[in-house]
């Protein structure tokens, strides 16, 4: 699956992009890791976007909540 990820470049996060059909949000990190959490609501992905803190929106409210695949 490939998913069209948006520079951030902020807190961390290189950039992110959400697939809204399969529910997956992506997220590259700036050490160049790449994780995808999976069953991540439109709000919550749209907010994860959106944020002026995206790390630890991160933190906060998708890290540990949403199951993640590499």
């Amino acid at each position: 699956m490939s998913i069209s990820r948006k520079p951030i470049n902020r807190g961390g996060i290189k950039s992110a992009g959400y697939d809204r059909a399969s529910r997956v949000l992506e997220i590259e990190f700036s050490s160049g890791k790449v994780l995808q959490h999976t069953n991540v609501g439109d709000e919550i992905a749209q907010r994860f976007l959106a944020s002026s803190s995206p790390m630890g929106y991160y933190q906060d409210k998708i890290e540990e909540e949403y199951p993640t695949r590499r």
